[in-house]
């Protein structure tokens, strides 16, 4: 764990329960006079550390020692324009992106996504705060929706299309917004709308599913 998220982060004095109070003491075992480092939902570049004073059981109790202005991001930005697959799998799926500093992700509601699917943000948020909390990131992946790859295309008329039949994918190239197809990839009809888009492929023989996909280019493209 890089840091804890507490949104009292800043205080002179703050306290833990529950279950950051199990994970500290019971998990991490920490103990009187420890640091551990702190951050703030509003404020995610400020690090603040905290001493371990004491504890009563149920409650652990820290006093401010140290703060300093930290960031910890990517160095380029990558957009990710994902056509819908199944929630569990984004769940599964986010953090890694996460990790890998994918700055924002547009859910496009594609031909060949299943229309019954539903989106989560506000537990998808959950979970890329427990990833931020173990990367040492300061921000979230921002999330958006789509609703259909046309209207996507006109607002982010940059974007480069991952699919079959394209040029390999050169990870020098600079690449600010990639599309990724849903199961079953794009139709024919979405394919006619990409005749003004670069299209790129993954230098692999093999057949990738969505999510993976996504998380192999957000690798290639680390600069």
């Amino acid at each position: 764990m890089k840091f804890l998220l507490n949104d009292d982060a800043g205080s002179q004095e703050l306290s833990v329960s529950g279950d950051d109070y199990k994970y500290l003491i019971k998990v991490r075992r920490h103990r009187s006079g420890d640091l551990i480092t702190f951050r703030s939902r509003t404020l995610l570049s400020e690090e603040y550390r905290y001493r371990l004073e004491h504890t009563d059981g149920k409650n652990a109790f820290f006093s401010l020692q140290s703060h300093h202005h930290s960031v910890c991001e990517r160095a380029q930005n990558l957009h990710i324009g994902w056509c819908l697959i199944d929630p569990k799998t984004i769940e599964k799926t986010l953090p890694m992106l996460t990790e890998l500093g994918v700055t924002k992700i547009t859910f496009i509601h594609c031909r060949r996504s299943q229309q019954n699917f539903r989106l989560d943000f506000e537990r998808y948020n959950r979970i890329m705060e427990s990833a931020i909390m173990q990367c040492g990131r300061t921000s979230l992946i921002t999330l958006g929706q789509s609703p259909t790859l046309n209207a996507f295309l006109k607002e982010y008329p940059e974007s480069v299309i991952f699919d079959f039949g394209g040029e390999p994918l050169n990870a020098e190239e600079r690449i600010e917004t990639v599309i990724i197809g849903c199961e079953g990839g794009f139709d024919e009809v979405e394919r006619k709308q990409f005749s003004a888009h670069r299209i790129r492929l993954f230098p692999l023989p093999m057949i990738l599913r969505s999510e993976t996909a996504a998380v192999a280019v957000a690798s290639a493209l680390i600069h």
